[in-house]
């Protein structure tokens, strides 16, 4: 067994440390996400937590790991009673991305379940980390469906097999950890919700800090068991008080002052429900057993406000996680009956200016760049480059979908094949079944009953006659947008209307869980702004920053649209694609650019490409160009105007009844 870098030698991540220590202490607490960018020890301290756990009493023999002193009456392996009991280093059990829901929960032999009638039961990775840790690494790359019955089962401490009537419970109580990189993605609201405390971690920008990470890291590679022989009596030191503080814990006080801060604070940052309240309770009384006191403070409320509520007050995937420090002392204060009367304003008395503002309390759309007086500025970009204009307020869209039925990643946009949702048919199952269609293994077993001597009232199964169950469902698509950032779109509130809608998409591709690429074109030529990505808040900050300027290239836009689809077809040829071109359909430079245009447009619509073009063109005359494209593309056409919610309810039918007629 290799030698696993100690918890106490991990450098400067003492908020990440704190966090699975005190889970550690109460498990009830829910749970730790770790998130933060690569390289930054947050596997390494997850998985050194597991060798500071104490030792565990099992029953000898049990798959579920029953505490001898109070087996589970339901565990499948019971009933325990006078079982041999034995001791155990706690486990770290490890869900891997690509999992299976039967991996997860477990499977039943449904097969034998039917004929026999009994319940012969597989345990899956639940049961492994009961009364230990289940670490999921990249969590937010797991199937939502996964990270659900995983939550559930951490609030419930019980795991449910549900297959045809046929049902298994067992404890599963354990330490959930999962560590993602937000780059690659971000967690449902809903799914962040369910952890109980949230670490966001980074390198350290400090040199000495640096250095001292570097040499403990090879000293530990180069001789693993003299490295963590060095750390041993911290390490001790550690495993001890975890144990001391579990004892403790029962005894801590939280008193009604301490829970009136909590319940201020949670109001005044205004998060949803009533499990931060508790999350925040369970962790403040946790620090106090930590810390070898019976009664929670004051500190002990702020830090669990830092632990358990940045996560909690995001609105969307583009707000900026963390909190307001000031705003929680205020609020803490105020809760403890302080006969002060802090300045919401601060010091300066009108507070400081807001982003929407500016420096000035002007109006948001006066920015450096082209104001509302006309003057230009350009930036360091070159000739004609104007300054990026602030994205215009996002509203709400419908769902534009990609027609027919696929077979790609489970998500929320277009109709699909997959393991959840409705059921449509049956199929001869592909290896393991997991969905059994009931009624049609019946049929298929029935005719065959007298010639294989049934006699009795069980059902004489074979394996051909199982049949599995075939649904529909959704699932998440790439939507590639290709920007228009040339000087035709350069106009300050116009370009601000149109990152508005882009940001607006963006956020509903974010909720239906699919993959975001930008590609932009000005000037001269055509770039890759952002490769297709699961981190739709990546997609946001570079629109932010898009600058604009220059002639249109619109052929060359298409023309690495269709680039980037074909690299991502042979990487992905499950996920459909949904290409949005944002455009008022302008071509200028080179030679023939609206015929080159066009060229690009009829190979995109040849490929059968489902596409939308925004159009952005303004004013009293227009031309209609972007209309023209989407003839061109075989896709359709929307104004700014109808891309909101109230005004867009024929384009899906639009987009389908296009691309249909297209295949046709």
């Amino acid at each position: 067994m290799s030698t696993r870098f100690p918890f106490t030698a991990v450098v400067g991540q003492q908020d990440l440390q704190l966090a699975l220590l005190l889970n550690a202490v109460a498990p009830n607490i829910g749970g730790v996400l770790v998130r933060g960018e690569k390289g930054t020890a947050k596997s390494t301290a997850v998985r050194a937590l597991a060798a500071l756990l104490p030792q565990v009493e099992v029953v000898a023999g049990c798959r579920f790991s029953c505490d001898p002193a109070s087996p589970d009456p339901a565990c499948p392996d019971g009933p325990h009673t006078g079982a041999a009991a034995e001791a155990r280093d706690a486990r770290m059990v490890e869900l891997p991305v690509g999992a299976s829901e039967d991996r997860l929960v477990g499977a039943l032999d449904i097969e034998r379940a039917l004929a026999e009638g009994v319940k012969a039961f597989e345990p899956g990775l639940l049961a492994a980390a009961n009364r230990g840790i289940l670490y999921v690494d990249e969590v937010n790359l797991l199937h939502d469906h996964l990270v659900d019955v995983l939550l559930d089962a951490a609030a419930m401490g019980a795991s449910y097999v549900e297959r045809e009537g046929v049902s298994v419970r067992h404890a599963a109580r354990f330490l959930l950890v999962g560590t993602m990189n937000p780059e690659e993605g971000e967690l449902r609201p809903q799914l962040l919700d369910r952890f109980g405390l949230t670490v966001e971690v980074a390198a350290s920008r400090e040199p000495d800090q640096r250095v001292e990470v570097v040499r403990r890291r090879l000293a530990y590679d180069d001789d693993p068991a003299a490295f963590a022989a060095r750390w041993a009596d911290e390490e001790s030191a550690v495993r001890q008080r975890i144990v001391a503080a579990r004892e403790l814990l029962p005894k801590v006080r939280l008193g009604d002052g301490a829970l009136k801060q909590i319940a201020a604070t949670c109001a005044a940052f205004e998060v949803d429900g009533m499990r931060a309240d508790i999350v925040m309770a369970r962790t403040a009384t946790a620090l106090a057993a930590w810390d070898g006191r019976s009664d929670v403070l004051a500190e002990d409320v702020r830090q669990a406000a830092l632990l358990a509520l940045p996560h909690r007050r995001r609105r969307n995937p583009f707000d900026a996680p963390g909190l307001d420090e000031d705003k929680l002392d205020r609020t803490l204060e105020e809760s403890a009956g302080d006969d002060g009367d802090p300045d919401p304003d601060g010091p300066g008395g009108g507070g400081q200016p807001s982003p929407e503002e500016g420096p000035q309390g002007g109006d948001a759309g006066a920015r450096p760049g082209t104001g509302e007086d006309g003057e230009p500025q350009p930036a360091a970009g070159g000739a004609g480059e104007q300054a990026p204009a602030r994205a215009a307020e996002p509203f709400r869209t419908k769902a534009l979908t990609v027609p027919g039925v696929g077979a790609g990643a489970a998500g929320r946009r277009s109709r699909a094949r997959t393991e959840r949702g409705r059921t449509t048919g049956a199929l001869r199952p592909r290896g393991a079944l997991t969905k059994l269609h009931l009624a049609a293994t019946v049929r298929a077993a029935a005719p065959h009953q007298r010639a294989r001597g049934r006699s009795g009232p069980g059902l004489v199964l074979r394996r051909d006659d199982l049949r599995q169950a075939a649904r529909e469902g959704r699932e998440g698509n790439l939507v590639l947008f290709v920007v228009d950032a040339s000087g035709s779109m350069a106009a300050r509130q116009r370009m601000s209307a149109v990152k508005g809608a882009v940001l607006s998409l963006l956020l509903d591709a974010y909720q239906r869980r699919d993959k975001v690429g930008l590609v932009t074109f000005r000037g001269t030529a055509a770039e890759v702004a952002l490769p297709p990505t699961s981190s739709v808040d990546a997609a946001a900050a570079r629109l932010e920053s898009l600058p604009t300027g220059g002639r249109t290239p619109l052929a060359a836009g298409l023309l690495k649209a269709h680039d980037v689809l074909r690299v991502e077809r042979l990487r992905d040829p499950s996920r459909r694609a949904l290409l949005v071109v944002v455009t008022d359909g302008r071509a200028t430079g080179g030679p023939e650019p609206v015929a080159l245009a066009g060229r690009a447009a009829r190979l995109l619509g040849a490929e059968s490409v489902a596409s939308v073009v925004v159009d952005c063109e303004s004013g009293p005359v227009r031309l209609g160009l972007a209309g023209r494209l989407a003839e061109e593309l075989g896709g359709t056409a929307v104004t700014l105007e109808e891309l909101r919610a109230d005004a867009i309810a024929g384009l899906v039918r639009d987009v389908r009844g296009t691309t249909s007629r297209r295949a046709a």
